[in-house]
Order: structure tokens, then C-alpha cells, then sequence
């Protein structure tokens, strides 16, 4: 029986044991395995019920060479390499001294990818992350890096380069305004339905153990930068697509076909919500100033 995960609305399946165990061993996938209440096993044993897409186990025999490399990038001690071959993307993560892990999309972005090689929870993970995104991108869904903070049932995505105070920002919400929660402390998924956007937890939380599959609707977006005082403005359309472009995947933007969905969930983004920019400190009085700017000043008798 296939293993079905639902993240960010969007369901995929796990037809291989090894696969499977091997998900297992990364943290934070178990809260996403979908119990179906309206799909019985038998439908979707029999095909009546398909997922989105599917992962499958390969082999080396099936993974062809790259004929373009469109990105390259590094973590840890990974080097990885993202490209295409024919109507496939592929991607090649290399530890230094380990076998590497290979992804291929089979048929560009359409009904799976495919992996092979070193299932270390590392690579794994990764390798996760960035096929659900080719799976998806073209859904309007896009996962931002980012920090997400949920208050009176919104949330609130918070941007900025690596380092800039996000996860801190975040936690002194959680410090100074009472009935605040965190989502999702580095990849949310970020999708556009029903009319308007929504902002999911995932499996992918960086440093912090934060797994939620829950959805909350988005109050609104804030790029961060330090400052030595605390001062937030909304942005034009224009400074607000350009605050949200940079939190994008960073491969997809060297293929045409994943950019235009990501273009696509931005364009919406901004023409849905607001954005902010906040210059602040690391203090109780950045957090309260957003607080009142996206839900106003009714917090205080809830916070203090």
C-alpha cells in the first residue's frame, strides 16, 4: 500500500519500502502522512484516486546525464547541481566523500520525480524539499524561506537574508504577545486558492522542530533588516514584488518554466496582500509595532 504525505494541500505518494524507511529517518515528515477520511484504501489501490504526484525509487540505468546545468550551490559539505536533461530536471547532491543522491522529474513537471542513490536524511530531506517544489510551482505554491508566526488565526510571514534576525523576530512575538505560535521557522509553503493566500507548515523548519500540518490565512508579509531603532512602511507593488523575490527557490529562477510559476504565486501575493519592510532591533518593541500595524491595537489586553 502506497504511503500518501499531504503538505501544503497538495498530496504525493510513496510507493517503495525503502523510500519509505527511509523518510522515516528524517524528522518531521510523520505529522504529514494523510489519513484519507473520503478515500477508502481500495480506491486508491484501484486508481480511483490519484495523488498529485508520485515519488518513486530508481536506478542508476534510469538517470541520464545533465545537458545543461543551470545552478549550482553548496551546504554543509554538499555540493549540489540542478539542470535538465531533455524534458527532465535533474538534480545531483554530492557529500564530500559520500555517493551522491540523483532526482529526475519524470516528463518535466508532471506526474513524479524520481530518486536514487545515498538516502542519508540529509540529502534526503533536501532532495524532498526541492521535488515537491518542481511538483508544485506550477499549482501556485511556492515554499519562501522564511519565519512564520500565527496570531488570532492569520499569519504572518517574515523574510530576510540569512541572519538577519527572522527566527528571533519570531521568537519574541512568542515571548511578548500572548496566543502567538509559531508555523514554520525556515520553508512555509506559501499557495494561492480559494481567492486568496494561504500559508502551510511543512516538513522543512531548518534548526527548529517545528512540523505543523496546519493552514492559516496570510495577514501579510515583512522583510526584515537591522536597524538601531524600529520603523515599518508598507510597500508599492513594486518594492513588495521585489521584497518577496529574493525568499523564492533560487534554482527556479534559471528555468523558464519553474520561473513563471513562481512569477505567477508572486504577482498574486502582492496584488492580494501587504508588505512590509521593518528596520528594527532585537526587542519587545519591533514585535509589538507589527503587531499593531497588521491586527491593530487590540492585542495589548490579550499580552499584557
Amino acid at each position: 500500500m502506497d504511503r500518501i504525505y499531504k503538505i501544503g494541500g497538495h498530496c504525493f505518494a510513496l510507493p517503495d519500502e525503502r523510500l519509505m524507511e527511509a523518510v522515516d529517518g528524517i524528522s518531521g515528515f510523520k505529522p504529514f502522512v494523510w489519513q484519507p477520511d473520503l478515500v477508502s484504501a481500495k480506491d486508491v489501490y484501484e486508481g480511483a484516486w490519484l495523488p498529485d504526484f508520485t515519488v518513486w525509487e530508481g536506478n542508476g540505468w534510469g538517470f541520464p546525464a545533465f545537458q545543461r546545468k543551470s545552478y549550482g550551490f553548496g551546504y554543509e559539505d554538499v555540493t549540489g547541481t540542478f539542470g535538465v536533461s531533455g524534458d527532465s530536471f535533474l538534480l545531483e547532491l554530492a557529500p564530500q566523500g559520500e555517493p551522491s543522491l540523483y532526482l529526475r522529474t519524470m516528463g518535466g513537471t508532471g506526474r513524479g520525480i524520481c530518486l536514487y542513490g545515498n538516502y542519508s536524511p540529509r540529502l534526503l530531506r533536501f532532495a524532498l524539499w526541492m521535488g515537491y517544489g518542481l511538483m508544485t510551482v506550477r499549482k501556485d505554491t511556492v515554499a519562501l524561506h522564511g519565519s512564520c508566526i500565527v496570531y488570532k488565526g492569520k499569519a504572518v510571514l517574515f523574510l530576510g537574508e540569512s541572519g538577519t534576525g527572522k527566527s528571533t523576530h519570531t521568537r519574541l512575538w512568542r515571548e511578548n504577545i500572548a496566543g502567538s505560535k509559531l508555523l514554520n521557522d525556515d520553508s512555509p509553503i506559501v499557495r494561492y486558492e480559494e481567492g486568496g493566500v494561504w500559508v502551510y507548515g511543512s516538513p522543512w523548519s531548518g534548526k527548529t522542530p517545528c512540523y505543523k500540518a496546519e493552514r492559516y490565512p496570510l495577514a501579510g508579509c515583512v522583510r526584515l533588516s537591522q536597524a538601531p531603532y524600529n520603523k515599518i512602511r508598507r510597500l508599492n507593488t513594486l518594492q513588495a514584488y521585489a521584497a518577496l523575490h529574493p525568499s523564492a527557490p533560487p534554482a527556479f529562477a534559471y528555468e523558464e518554466e519553474l520561473y513563471c510559476g513562481v512569477c505567477s504565486l508572486l504577482e498574486k501575493m502582492v496584488s492580494s496582500i501587504p508588505v512590509y519592510h521593518l528596520e528594527c532591533l532585537p526587542d519587545a518593541e519591533a514585535v509589538k509595532l507589527v503587531c499593531r500595524t497588521l491586527y491593530g491595537d487590540g492585542y495589548e489586553a490579550d499580552s499584557e
